[in-house]
């Protein structure tokens, strides 16, 4: 050990070769003086030699002790830097020929850094010295959070602007944040198109570590507004590792399908999750009142925290090896593990110098960056093969979901045109013979001699005959509409044409066809709907809107065949069914889907006009 630190510009030997430390109960108020008179007692100790100070889980205050010399042959402004989260401390300084430690400033890691003595992202300490002047200072260091992991280092104040200028790049933080930010991006893009719930447990646990990395080296402090760097505080450093452990275990038990292949697992894992996020509402809920007035309380709330850390990692390995002892999800089992290798395997050495029993930092800026970074990379390249296979299922799927559909509409248009043929025939085979019979009857000898004997029915019997023969006509009219002859190929307007006279025989309406010349060219298929479809809203038109004149035009276009049914019958008034709910219009819109194309009925201010689109 060195009994004085020389320092000089622009670095001198490295802080571990000549500092002691001290620890107090944090009870006690700060006094340099009694801690001065703990060092004449033999009570300090010599920290790690060329490491950080790491007491791990001690909640104690910690006095650093250190006698310095300028060998520059210049003054200089040094600066004495925390470069982790401290709740409070304060330099002292006893130069020669004083009796008592003067103190030199205080600071607090819970000031953003624009608001500190120092603006920097670590806690710095000013303090001058002349051309070979010597001095004893003192560093009193308070921190409640569980974690007395203190590097800490004295450099003039030109070095330390330079290295804190470079800082982002020399320790890779540009590169890393940016790829946890794009992996967070690109999932966010992911969850957009196939809302998979996965996804959006990734950006929670990307954003959670990256706020507990940034967090460890003091990038929050120069890069968030005042108000979240103390929100994020109240949670704890911690705390949000403990929220990403939470999001990872929803991300464990989506991609693995715990709920349908382990139920049992899937339970225990929500209630870790939520136990996870409850602690996380306590601990903030009631660090600020501990701080002040329970320590004993908070340090119970710290060692909560690390038997959850532990627990929510040992979930992860006990499902990993239950999936890979299983068949059914061994292969998931694989390329999970894989992952969650690279992240816990840098998390146990983080983890190890949290808690004291290791000072091992093999690469900058800590190997649970790396392992976050390693592991990113994995996930993505796993979400992006899930996203491919959500992709061919959902594929899957809606083709499953149109053949149903097909099959559904097919067996609906064959049970109408079957009850429509049932009902044609009942009235052509039935009633029209009867109203048949009954006309012969009617113009029978007998019946006319009894209308000749009684001139006063005679003008009764002829109107009843002419009745008679309307009835006649209709019936066979509706039973030729609603079993209409199918076009045979290339026949469809012929088809229509021949529709279209027949309904016109009787004289009582008029159905004008406005067809284009190569409608027989089109698709078997379609020609047979569009002859079903016309015949439909011809009959809806001579049966139910009571129309005189019906026009029935066909238009090829390019790629569609457009038909529209117009009508100058009585329409829909008011109160009554919507266009869409009657049967035989359900029917249209039933053999329209069918071929994927669409109805639009229109309604003006006399009769009805349905447009129909088939594709071609």
């Amino acid at each position: 050990m060195r009994d004085t630190l020389l320092l000089k510009d622009p670095k001198g030997p490295h802080i571990s070769e000549a500092y002691l430390y001290y620890t107090e109960p944090i009870t006690l108020p700060p006094d340099p003086e009694r801690a001065e008179a703990a060092w004449r007692a033999g009570r300090f100790r010599p920290g790690p030699w060329h490491k950080p100070l790491n007491l791990g889980l001690l909640h104690e205050r910690v006095w650093m002790r250190l006698t310095v010399r300028n060998t520059d042959p210049e003054r200089l402004r040094f600066l004495w830097s925390i470069f982790n989260f401290t709740d409070s401390a304060a330099l002292y300084c006893r130069r020669p020929g004083d009796s008592t430690f003067a103190r030199l400033g205080a600071a607090s890691s819970w000031v953003p850094a624009a608001e500190r003595p120092f603006p920097a992202r670590s806690l710095s300490f000013p303090f001058t010295l002349a051309a070979g002047e010597t001095a004893v200072l003192l560093l009193r260091i308070d921190q409640h959070s569980g974690a007395l992991y203190l590097p800490t280092y004295i450099e003039t104040a030109e070095h330390f602007l330079a290295w804190e200028m470079g800082f982002p790049f020399e320790r890779y933080w540009v590169w890393l944040l940016g790829l946890y930010l794009g992996s967070a991006l690109f999932n966010l893009v992911l969850y957009v198109f196939l809302r998979d719930r996965i996804h959006l447990w990734y950006i929670v646990y990307v954003l959670c570590v990256s706020l507990f990395l940034m967090m460890e080296d003091g990038l929050d402090a120069m890069l968030f507004p005042a108000w979240f760097y103390r929100l994020e505080w109240l949670v704890g450093q911690f705390n949000f590792m403990l929220l990403a452990a939470a999001a990872g275990i929803r991300i464990m038990q989506l991609f693995l399908r715990l709920r349908a292949n382990w139920p049992r697992l899937h339970r225990a894992g929500n209630w870790l999750a939520g136990a996870a996020v409850g602690f996380v509402v306590v601990y903030a809920g009631l660090f600020p009142w501990a701080v002040r007035h329970n320590l004993a309380l908070l340090h119970a709330l710290n060692i909560t925290r690390e038997v959850l850390l532990l627990a929510v990692f040992g979930f992860g390995w006990v499902t990993l090896l239950s999936t890979l002892l299983s068949r059914r999800s061994q292969q998931l089992g694989a390329y999970y593990s894989l992952t969650y290798f690279f992240f816990f395997g840098g998390y146990v050495v983080f983890w190890l110098n949290h808690l004291g029993l290791s000072s091992f930092n093999p690469i900058y800026p800590n190997p649970l960056a790396w392992g976050l970074f390693l592991e990113l990379l994995v996930l993505s390249a796993l979400l992006t093969g899930r996203f491919r296979f959500t992709l061919r299922q959902n594929a899957l799927l809606r083709i499953q979901e149109l053949q149903q559909r097909n099959e559904v509409g097919s067996r609906l248009i064959a049970a109408q045109d079957a009850e429509r043929e049932h009902l044609a025939r009942e009235l052509h085979d039935a009633l029209g013979p009867n109203l048949a019979a009954l006309h012969m009857a009617w113009q029978s000898r007998a019946v006319r001699d009894a209308l000749a004997a009684a001139p006063a029915a005679a003008a009764i019997g002829h109107l009843t005959e002419e009745i008679l023969g309307q009835l006649y006509e209709q019936v066979r009219q509706l039973s030729h509409a609603l079993l209409p002859t199918e076009p045979g190929a290339g026949r469809l307007a012929a088809s229509i044409t021949t529709l279209c006279t027949t309904l016109n025989l009787p004289g009582t309406i008029q159905v004008v066809p406005n067809l284009d010349t190569d409608l027989d060219q089109l698709p078997p298929a379609v020609q047979s709907a569009a002859y079903r479809i016309v015949a439909e809203l011809v009959n809806n038109a001579v049966r139910h809107a009571q129309a005189h004149r019906v026009q029935v035009q066909l238009r090829r276009r390019l790629t569609v065949l457009e038909i529209c049914v117009e009508d100058d019958g009585r329409g829909f008034a008011k109160g009554e069914d919507t266009p869409a709910t009657g049967i035989g219009l359900r029917g249209v819109q039933t053999r329209a889907a069918y071929l994927g194309g669409s109805v639009r009925i229109e309604v003006p201010a006399q009769g009805t006009r349905v447009l129909v689109q088939l594709p071609c």
